[in-house]
């Protein structure tokens, strides 16, 4: 019986992740974007957006957390 209910839950949560919204963030280190030093993640929810803090959950379940005393450079996309 826990094997049905734990093929139900997986499967359930494939489902809904099919209609949840993903998000394309870049985070570059200075303020040309294009260059070397840029970063992309395709993440499924952003925890703080703040001017000097990014904090978000990659598609992994990573949590990725930015913070900078001068402020970020992000761009975030929806997909």
């Amino acid at each position: 019986m826990d094997k049905v209910k734990a093929q139900f839950k997986r499967f359930w949560n494939w489902l809904k992740s099919l209609f949840q919204t993903r998000y394309k963030v870049t985070v570059s280190f200075n303020t040309q974007y294009g260059d070397s030093d840029d970063r992309t993640y395709v993440t499924k929810a952003i925890l703080v957006q703040k001017e000097k803090h990014l904090k978000f959950k990659d598609e992994h379940g990573k949590i990725i957390d930015y913070k900078s005393a001068i402020g970020l450079n992000y761009i975030i996309e929806e997909l």
